[in-house]
């Protein structure tokens, strides 16, 4: 028999998810954790994800799906690369190569099929809208319009059993007052894998956007990223 619980966690791997997790945990939610394999060039967030899920003790599925398949994101696509070395006014500028298209609406359905299926009323999700990349499908509005959406698509929103709400926990936050939120949780950010183009080991590259940014937030607590990098180079942008 499948076990029920109160919140399904979409967890990437990285720093936001991870806090996202430790949020979901604190607020004595029963979880069941939620990833992706599909076809990302950082695959080794999977591995970081099944660490911290591993950690807190939750159920941990993975998902493969193949998005390889649809191209047009330096994260699936081969011959796209990595944009390194962008400042944060640059990062803030537009919608970059590294979006994936339609990526959090495809994460979002298949977490609201399994909420449904184990009777959760909630998904939580690390989206942010405050030091991010400019994705379009982390904005306020749009996961207003999703959770809109998705009680009206599942058999038990339309017999009126279940309300689902989308926790977005850190969509006002900056990525330093994620990393402090975090650190007050007890989160270890060494287990975390953020980087968009990392080593085969997962040493992080320190320079893509997603480093970047992750790098910022810990500078503003005046911290030392613990997580592993290709150099010592860890200026923040």
């Amino acid at each position: 028999m499948l076990k029920a619980c109160d919140t399904v966690v979409l967890l990437s791997g990285g720093l936001d998810s991870a806090t996202v997790l430790a949020m979901a945990l604190a607020d004595k939610k029963r979880v069941v954790a939620l990833s992706f394999h599909y076809g990302q060039r950082h695959e080794h967030e999977l591995a970081a994800a099944t660490a911290l899920a591993d950690a807190a003790g939750v159920e941990h599925i993975v998902c493969d799906i193949d998005l390889r398949t649809f191209g047009g994101s330096a994260l699936t696509d081969a011959d796209l690369e990595v944009p390194h070395g962008r400042t944060v006014d640059e990062i803030a500028r537009g919608i970059p190569i590294t979006y994936v298209p339609a990526r959090n609406t495809i994460f979002l359905s298949f977490a609201l099929a399994l909420a449904e299926v184990r009777g959760a009323a909630e998904i939580h999700i690390g989206v942010n809208a405050i030091d991010y990349s400019g994705y379009p499908d982390c904005r306020p509005e749009y996961i207003e319009a999703y959770q809109q959406m998705a009680n009206l698509a599942t058999r038990k929103g339309v017999e009126g059993r279940q309300r689902l709400t989308i926790h977005t926990p850190l969509i006002a936050l900056t990525k330093g007052e994620i990393v402090r939120r975090g650190l007050e949780l007890g989160v270890d950010y060494g287990q975390t894998c953020t980087c968009y183009d990392p080593s085969p080991d997962g040493a992080a590259c320190g320079e893509c956007d997603a480093c970047r940014l992750r790098l910022k937030g810990f500078a503003e607590n005046g911290l030392r990223d613990p997580a592993l990098y290709r150099t010592e180079a860890r200026t923040p942008a």
